[in-house]
């Protein structure tokens, strides 16, 4: 990852434009997946730093899905993803951030390998009341070699702990560790930002050893 644009300057969403045109001068794409369980605000962070509104795969829930799909935790939460979140981020005139929101239900995990390839990175979000439901995601980005970083995300009612979170999660103190506020532009950018020098740092650490 380029030192850069290690600033993420987050350009801003033209209002009333729902798709911002692609820079012609666009030549160099990088892919990041948010990953996590069911409601923990993966589309709305997308929705957040995206500079075009996301293309979003929510479907309401309905009585078809009970006793498959699990809301439990997720009070109030009433639709759910069933492919993807899409959102992007122009970092200058040739790169650009694709934004990945991966599927949270169990039964979509399948298509979270799919999503992995070619991935540059990614972040985990956690909502630190259902910290186990962040396990399966944390695995199989380590399975497949991706680096990674952890975003607690601030729920009403919710303490976030970032010690007791990192013991619950088994990460090793290499792994950055976060909080946010996924419905904030701000915040959800700090979340990037950390996974962009994340992985600079690895870059440069690969680049040094013999």
């Amino acid at each position: 990852m380029d030192s850069r644009i290690s600033d993420l300057d987050l350009p801003s969403r033209p209002p009333g434009l729902d798709r911002a045109p692609l820079h012609g001068t666009a030549a160099d794409g990088v892919k990041i997946v948010v990953v996590g369980g069911f409601g923990v605000g993966k589309t709305t962070l997308v929705g957040a730093v995206s500079e075009i509104r996301p293309l979003s795969t929510e479907e309401v829930m309905t009585q078809a899905g009970a006793g498959v799909d699990h809301n439990s935790g997720a009070t109030g939460k009433t639709t759910t993803t069933v492919a993807f979140d899409f959102g992007r981020i122009t970092l200058n005139e040739e790169m650009v951030l694709y934004l990945f929101g991966a599927p949270g239900q169990e039964r979509f995990w399948f298509l979270w390998d799919k999503l992995f390839a070619g991935t540059l990175g990614a972040v985990v979000l956690v909502d630190t009341r259902r910290i186990s439901d962040s396990w399966y995601a944390i695995d199989r980005l380590e399975h497949h070699g991706t680096p990674f970083i952890v975003a607690c995300n601030n729920f009403p009612g919710s303490t976030v702990d970032l010690t007791a979170v990192r013991d619950a999660l088994s990460l090793s103190e290499d792994v950055p560790l976060v909080d946010c506020d996924a419905r904030d532009r701000q915040s959800a950018k700090r979340v990037l930002l950390a996974l962009v020098n994340r992985l600079y740092a690895l870059t440069s650490a690969r680049e040094t050893t013999p």
